[in-house]
């Protein structure tokens, strides 16, 4: 498996591994009908942005690794108590 694939698969590098699989796995079951599956996209993309607005406000804050860890993001995700995308 080619190092990005790997990276893109690595847990702790992909806060939104489970979106992405959910969405190219809804593209498999749909014969990639884009329209029945835009819902997964959607969530996809709110959870891009999420994270993406975590890594930012991390980095200005100068916490180190900017993007949290998959525990770390377990433990946000619980204290939160719903899931924000």
């Amino acid at each position: 498996m080619p190092m990005v694939t790997r990276r893109l698969r690595d847990p702790d590098i992909n806060p939104c591994l489970s979106e992405s699989d959910a969405s190219t796995r809804c593209m498999d079951e749909n014969n990639y009908d884009r329209e029945r599956c835009s819902s997964y996209f959607l969530k996809y993309k709110n959870c891009r942005r999420f994270w993406n607005s975590v890594m930012i406000q991390r980095r200005q804050n100068g916490v180190q690794p900017s993007m949290p860890t998959a525990a770390e993001r377990d433990e946000i995700l619980g204290a939160m108590q719903k899931m924000p995308y």
